[in-house]
């Protein structure tokens, strides 16, 4: 017989999601005022016709240049505004999903937030191209909509189906792929090797993310503490903040402080 969750535990959460939405914020903010006005370009590649050659060639162009201040400071918006969500209008729905070993809600706003710092970890060593930034994008936030279909899909089955795991993990480690491959073309450059904070950036980052996974997998391999859902659901809850902050405040000391 499943053991029923005491309401002090949920309203727990429900403090524990406004503290967190509001060190977000306030991190959010400070990015955004403490700042210094960095852009990074971000580039079309699209075709021309070569009248000289009468082939197609590529025709890189700026299509615009992006402040990365007000950038960084998008994911820690969105987080924000999820736990505030989750802490207020969301809480009873976020209570009864919870008693189902869900959380939608956390992996809609890690779709849009962490893919926004996957394609930012992508342009500090040199992916401006506008069409893979999309890409990388996309494929980052399929990874955590496998999360979502993980948790649904095993609310109905009697054994752990690990199939959205492992789609998800494929799906994840690509755009992990292409920065590294940039960031050692980078390295292996003559005259553009990318900047000291981004050699800290990218290992912190990924092992960051990569915990993320593994918390996934112990919550549902119910190892030790994790046999209780809402004990995988802290450490998301935590490892978001720990990842967020880690890498806003190395983007700021590496490139956005004011000189």
């Amino acid at each position: 017989m499943k053991r029923k969750t005491p309401d002090k535990t949920f309203l727990g959460l429900r403090r524990f999601n406004a503290v967190m939405g509001l060190l977000h914020l306030i991190q959010g903010v400070a990015m955004i005022l403490v700042s210094n006005d960095t852009t990074y370009p971000v580039f079309t590649n699209y075709l021309r016709f070569d009248m000289s050659t009468f082939s197609l060639t590529p025709n890189p162009q700026q299509a615009f240049a992006l402040r990365f201040g007000p950038a960084v400071a998008i994911f820690l918006l969105l987080s924000a505004v999820a736990h505030f969500y989750l802490a207020t209008i969301g809480y009873r729905s976020y209570v009864e999903h919870l008693k189902k070993n869900s959380n939608p809600v956390r992996f809609y706003e890690y779709a849009l937030s962490s893919s926004w710092m996957i394609v930012l970890i992508g342009m500090l060593v040199g992916i401006w191209d506008l069409s893979t930034m999309i890409l990388m994008f996309g494929l980052n936030a399929m990874m955590n909509l496998f999360g979502l279909m993980m948790e649904l899909h095993n609310q109905s089955t009697t054994k752990v189906d690990w199939t959205s795991f492992i789609f998800g993990c494929i799906a994840g480690i690509i755009p992990w792929i292409v920065i590294t491959l940039y960031f050692l073309g980078a390295i292996n450059s003559s005259g553009a090797k990318p900047p000291a904070f981004v050699y800290a950036i990218i290992p912190t980052i990924f092992v960051f993310f990569n915990i993320f996974a593994l918390n996934m997998y112990l919550q549902y391999k119910k190892v030790g503490r994790w046999k209780d859902y809402l004990v995988g659901e802290r450490v998301f809850i935590v490892l978001s903040l720990l990842a967020k902050t880690a890498l806003a405040w190395q983007i700021w000391f590496g490139t956005l402080a004011p000189v």
